[in-house]
Parts: structure tokens; sequence; C-alpha cells
């Protein structure tokens, strides 16, 4: 078993900037996967970002790249995702989600077997 916590999430405007952050704790965290993925109103759970608990391998989609960062805070044990140059097509519900096989790059939340409860991030234009 493996529980996940988000926090971070709030409004800001385009441009802004905003940290979430994914506290795990339970099964030996060292082999998981961690993804976030997004869901905003009437679509579908969108990929976007995925990193393996060690820190490395990191993957983004297209839509983040650049903008979008990973961090470890050791002090804190979280994974945290850095969302720079917010637009408001980022508006949206961000899960943290975690699996223990297969690759970073895979976007499927279907694999993802652990999930936080969600945390609101909203951009205004």
């Amino acid at each position: 078993q493996v529980q996940l916590v988000e926090s971070g999430g709030g409004s800001v405007q385009a441009g802004g900037s905003l940290r979430l952050s994914c506290a795990a704790s339970g099964r030996t965290l060292s082999t998981i996967i961690m993804g976030w993925f997004r869901q905003a109103p009437g679509k579908e759970r969108e990929f976007v970002a995925a990193i393996r608990w060690t820190g490395i391998n990191s993957y983004y989609s297209d839509s983040v790249k650049g903008r979008f960062t990973f961090s470890r805070d050791n002090a804190k044990n979280t994974l945290d995702l850095q969302l720079n140059s917010l637009k408001p097509e980022d508006t949206a519900v961000y899960y943290c989600a975690a699996k223990f096989r297969g690759d970073t790059s895979d976007p499927m939340a279907a694999r993802y077997e652990y999930w936080g409860q969600g945390t609101q991030v909203t951009v205004s234009s």
C-alpha cells in the first residue's frame, strides 16, 4: 500500500507560479514511479509528468514541458512539481499517483495503482 497526499494548489493569474507537493508513505518508496495528472471540468484525465521517486527519468507532457519541473524535498519526503508560466488552460484538479511497474514515459492513468485526493489549480486570465 502507498498513501499519497497532495498540497499546494491555489489560484493565480496567468504567468504566475504554484508549487504542488505529493507526500508518499507506505511500501518501499525507492522503487515507485510518481506521476501527476490533471482533470478539467468536462474533460478526461490528462497526463502531466512523471518521475522515479529516486529523482531520475523525469518525463513531461508536451503541454507543460519547459514550464513545470520536478524537485525533491528530502526534509519533507516529498516530490514537488513546480508550475511556472501558468496559463488559463492549466486550470484543473491535479492528482499525484504512484505505480511500481513500467516507465515514466507511459501516460496511461490506468497503469497507476495509487492516487491522492487531488488539489485544485485555478489560473485566471
